[in-house]
């Protein structure tokens, strides 16, 4: 049974993001539930997401459909939480079927020891965001946000979303700030005989190296986004291989060449 892995998909509601959840809605059924026995989801799903205790957001409402579905097919849910759905709880547990990992998921994938997180607060220099993510998780925070009106919330996390990603946008997403210190971090884990093969998402940038264990050789693979280069990691049970979506009108595929020493 094989094993599909993505992150950062940035799901967003309303018709601007209309395109972008028709495409990853017609990738999750692309794919059979018979085959697939578990999907692992790296943080930032939706570009925001908050539950509110009788109301869940109606935009996403295909999506968590055809979330149920693959569930009612059987197939399990690992979600680590990313800096966009820090508040992933009740709802995704009870009604999909979701294990909700905070910060860290480690799997036995075959004889290797996986080790998967998001990869928000790694980066040392990020000393505001982890400040931030430490207030962002205290109860009383979230009960005062919850006070907010449905629509209210989603607009400010809209707005706040567009502002840091044109803050934060380069051109070359190979040089983005966080690409380095989430490639050093696996780096570390690897040589420490913590894992085998260490996975994140975060950086949208996707990669595959190999580095040193104790044991000879690990990996660090980085699952990219769905913003820029709608990849996804599948391990079939042996390897594991990168796909890039090239054209969602006919949802081709292919491996990532990319192998960097």
């Amino acid at each position: 049974m094989k094993v599909l892995i993505f992150s950062d998909v940035h799901l967003q509601v309303g018709e601007a993001g209309r395109p972008g959840r028709e495409r990853f809605i017609a990738f999750l059924h692309s794919f059979d539930p018979t085959e697939y026995h578990r999907i692992v989801i790296l943080g930032d799903l939706f570009d925001f997401w908050f539950e509110y205790r009788h109301v869940i957001f109606s935009g996403y409402f295909d999506v968590l459909r055809a979330f149920a579905d693959l569930h009612d097919a059987g197939v399990q849910f690992d979600f680590v939480c990313g800096n966009h759905d820090l508040w992933a709880g009740r709802f995704l547990e009870s009604e999909l079927g979701f294990a909700i990992h905070r910060e860290r998921l480690e799997l036995d994938l075959g004889d290797r020891r996986a080790l998967f997180v998001h990869g928000d607060g790694i980066n040392p220099r990020d000393v505001g965001y982890r400040l931030y993510k430490k207030i962002a998780q205290m109860p009383l925070v979230i009960w005062m946000f919850s006070l907010l009106h449905p629509d209210w919330a989603m607009k400010l996390a809209q707005g706040v979303s567009h502002g840091s990603r044109r803050m934060f946008q380069v051109e070359d997403r190979s040089q983005g700030s966080e690409v380095g210190p989430l490639r050093d971090h696996a780096e570390r884990a690897l040589a420490a005989g913590e894992a085998d093969v260490v996975f994140s998402g975060h950086c949208h940038y996707p990669q595959h190296v190999e580095f040193p264990t104790p044991n000879g050789t690990g990996l660090y693979i980085n699952t990219g986004d769905w913003l820029h280069h709608c990849t996804y990691v599948v391990w079939d049970g042996i390897a594991f291989t990168t796909h890039s979506l090239k054209d969602a009108k006919n949802d081709t595929t292919e491996e990532v060449s990319e192998h960097e020493a």
